[in-house]
């Protein structure tokens, strides 16, 4: 990956953190990795704790951004969404998977349009 990509993808998840804020989510982590892969951000509100997986796109040439989280993805998301919770000992919540999509110009942050699916997929 380019380090424009890497930059662009970066700016995508603080709009993402920003945007989750703003609904009233309390950001528990960011890029929480382990062997198997990454996520991207781990929120939580009054009901759930959230699994979110950030794309971030220029447009939609190549498809929906959404659309990238793949079901090998998805897999690998839940796999490390268990590492998770037996490292913090986290029982007896509600837990979903989100997508975020951003998109827009990586020269024009302030224009971006910020779509969340709430239970995009489930484990």
């Amino acid at each position: 990956m380019t380090e424009k990509r890497q930059k662009f993808g970066k700016a995508g998840e603080e709009a993402a953190v920003a945007f989750l804020k703003k609904k009233g989510y309390r950001i528990v982590q960011k890029n929480f990795k382990t062997a198997v892969g990454e996520i991207g951000i781990i929120a939580e509100n009054d009901k759930a704790v959230i699994f979110i997986e950030v794309k971030t796109r220029s447009g939609d040439r190549f498809g929906h951004p959404s659309l990238a989280v793949f079901p090998h993805k998805q897999k690998k998301l839940v796999q490390t969404e268990e590492s998770f919770l037996v490292r913090y000992k986290i029982k007896d919540r509600d837990m979903r998977f989100d997508v975020l999509s951003v998109t827009g110009s990586p020269d024009a942050p302030d224009s971006w349009n910020i779509e969340p699916i709430e239970n995009a997929f489930y484990s």
